[in-house]
């Protein structure tokens, strides 16, 4: 009886069908996207588990993961606000060197004088060594300060927001500028209406490339002196103390700072994206 009504109740009802296929389809399409990599993931700390112990491979050379862990247990608290000290320069660096970029690329669409003088700075800029760059910024700010490891950042992330956001805001279709000339557009209404838009899946495209790289040249900045607050810092005197499973619960903080910024702009991207849809 109770089938009958509920087949009732679908057939009067189509959309209570096609609500629970859709949850359905959207479940199992979250699944094969999640799961594969799980597996993958636990496949992979089993095997590295296996060797550590059938080798008996030193914890100087590779520490097994289950040492690894009981020494994030251990230090998560130091663990954790190392992590937010890097995330946050990693971050400040992020959002400026991103404004940074794209301003300039928009001016650089704009103004040919500019492009040619900004384009060879930005590839000079792309090249310049942080085990170089970091010590000097640290003698010129002080080394109490954090402003030397956010300048890394912004400097390591500017080139590939630049690039590609230049890249997008060429991509103009020239009938789409005609056409809002013949509107009388002006140059601010076309770039806000036409060009900015059609550059958004570039400048993530960027970004993408730009958020891991923060926090990359975030950690790697912090092995040069300044504040012991960080990542970096927690990893160099971890090693230098032979503490090495305590090293590498640090760079697995390192690991989870990454992919929460990479995950982060894919979030933002699918948002501008269905906004843009």
């Amino acid at each position: 009886m109770t089938t009958t009504v509920s087949a009732a109740a679908m057939a009067t009802d189509p959309s209570a069908g096609g609500a629970g296929a859709g949850r359905g389809a959207a479940g199992r399409s979250v699944a094969r996207s999640v799961l594969p990599p799980v597996v993958l993931g636990v496949a992979f700390l089993l095997v590295w588990q296996l060797a550590v112990v059938a080798f008996d491979i030193k914890p100087y050379l590779l520490p097994s993961p289950t040492d690894i862990v009981g020494q994030i247990v251990i230090v998560f608290p130091l663990l954790w606000s190392s992590l937010l000290a890097t995330g946050l320069n990693a971050l400040i660096g992020l959002v400026l060197g991103g404004v940074l970029a794209v301003v300039l690329a928009l001016l650089a669409s704009r103004v040919t004088i500019f492009d040619r003088m900004i384009v060879p700075i930005v590839a000079a800029v792309a090249v310049v060594p942080i085990v170089a760059l970091a010590p000097i910024l640290n003698t010129m700010f002080g080394s109490t300060s954090d402003t030397p490891r956010r300048v890394v950042v912004l400097i390591v992330v500017f080139a590939p927001i630049f690039i590609n956001t230049l890249r997008g805001l060429r991509q103009v279709r020239p009938v789409h500028r005609d056409l809002m000339r013949a509107y009388a557009a002006s140059n601010w209404q076309l770039t806000r209406t036409v060009t900015l838009p059609g550059a958004v899946p570039f400048i993530f495209t960027g970004l993408r490339i730009a958020a891991p790289l923060g926090v990359i040249s975030a950690i790697v900045a912090e092995y040069f002196g300044g504040l012991q607050n960080g990542l970096g810092s927690r990893i160099t005197s971890a090693a230098a103390n032979s503490a090495y499973p305590r090293a590498w619960a640090y760079v697995f903080g390192a690991i989870i700072l990454g992919l929460v910024f990479y995950g982060v702009t894919l979030l933002l991207e699918r948002l501008a994206s269905r906004r843009r849809a």
